[in-house]
């Protein structure tokens, strides 16, 4: 199979495949309805409170409410897009995502609020759900590539969102935020309208027929897919401990500005990229499962590295230059992890994007409380517990399977 988006052999049709050019892109924004709606309103926090009258505490609380809905909404619509398709999914969330957008747009309370917010992510998790099953569609084997270069695209949306979310606020009021993502919501459903027809949209015997119970229990009972996805979620857990811990470990450990938190922070994301680009380049050459466990080994060789330096308090030039090849090294770990988990499957892959998603907002939410409980006022227990994390990705791959990754 070639591999090249343009080239995809995947999609027999002319049109479909001149079409490609312009699919892992759209795929990709369809993802970062996501991290825009979770990070281009941060800036408006403060402004937020003043407008309903509420404190700053309150008002955060969307934020919980938000991944809660999101992950809900992956529970609720990856089995229903196995069972009557990708499109309608992707039409029907960017359609309710943009709605719900415009609503917030004119809340005029707290409670409006909130609860938007909640529905805002639970439905925009419909779109969302089946990328990664366009993504297999289009790459088969080498899903990871194409993963590769969602994530590569996608990256970028946490990266800017804050910034776009202060220069909006320059020119209007907080609801301006609401209806600029009513707006990208907007375009993107006009895109998929118009491009997004890919042949397993009108391919009816390629959908599962299990029951929404019934495809959970096929994620869970395959054989060879617990291990891969423990990784992807272990995986998850260490990029969390470092989202979390970073503010402190910069700002408070090391002394460091807002300015220069901001660049180091930007350095790390700049790693993940480029993990990335050279993923999607050689992947194909070597293959997810090799990938996977090299990366795994580099990325236990790092993180111990990490910890070292902080175990023995030495200053932050140490940290930054181990840090930066870690994160690197867990990009490679997560698209592969969930590359080879979807290509176990051929008919319930929202499902098991629903499994991965909702299992890696969960084990996330427990890096906060902790590296609370671990607090030290030092780098160790971020360090210790990203290490622990990938050092378990490493057990979970030397008992995983190398045999012959088989679709039911």
């Amino acid at each position: 199979m070639q591999t090249d988006p343009t080239q995809a052999q995947t999609v027999s049709k002319p049109s479909a495949i001149l079409n490609l050019a312009l699919l892992i892109p759209m795929l990709s924004a369809i993802v970062a309805i996501t991290p825009l709606a979770i990070d281009m309103y941060l800036p408006a926090m403060s402004t937020l409170a003043a407008s309903f009258h509420s404190d700053i505490t309150t008002v955060q609380q969307s934020l919980s409410l938000y991944l809660a809905g999101y992950s809900l909404g992956m529970l609720s619509f990856g089995p229903l897009a196995d069972r009557i398709g990708r499109r309608p999914l992707v039409i029907i969330g960017l359609t309710g995502f943009m709605l719900v957008s415009l609503a917030l747009a004119f809340v005029t309370s707290i409670e409006a609020f909130l609860s938007l917010r909640f529905a805002q992510a639970f439905i925009g998790a419909a779109a969302t759900v089946v990328v990664p099953g366009y993504i297999k569609e289009v790459y088969g084997e080498n899903t990871a590539k194409g993963m590769s270069y969602v994530s590569l695209i996608m990256m970028l949306a946490p990266l800017l969102a804050p910034s776009l979310g202060s220069l909006i606020l320059e020119f209007g009021e907080w609801h301006l935020i609401f209806f600029i993502l009513a707006f990208y919501a907007c375009i993107l459903l006009s895109l998929v309208l118009w491009k997004l027809k890919m042949p397993s949209d009108s391919d009816k015997g390629s959908r599962s027929q299990k029951s929404f119970f019934g495809a959970y229990a096929v994620v869970f009972t395959k054989p060879g897919v617990k291990l891969h996805i423990a990784s992807g979620v272990l995986t998850s857990f260490a990029f969390f401990c470092y989202l979390t811990a970073s503010p402190f470990v910069y700002m408070e450990v090391f002394g460091l500005d807002k300015s220069l938190f901001a660049i180091l922070f930007s350095t790390n994301v700049g790693a993940l990229m480029l993990a990335n680009v050279i993923n999607s380049r050689i992947v194909g050459r070597y293959g997810s499962k090799r990938m996977l466990r090299v990366s795994t080994i580099l990325a236990m060789l790092a993180g111990s590295a990490l910890f070292t330096v902080n175990w023995f308090g030495l200053s932050l030039s140490f940290t930054v230059a181990t840090l930066i090849p870690f994160m690197g090294f867990l990009g490679v770990m997560s698209v592969n992890a969930d590359a080879i988990v979807l290509m176990k499957f051929k008919q319930e892959t929202g499902t098991a994007t629903a499994v991965i998603g909702t299992l890696r907002f969960g084990c996330g939410a427990l890096a906060g409380p902790l590296l609370a409980l671990f607090y030290t006022g030092t780098a160790v227990p971020f360090s210790a517990l990203m290490l622990s994390a990938v050092v378990l990705v490493g057990v979970c791959q030397f008992y995983a399977p190398t045999g012959v990754q088989n679709q039911s």
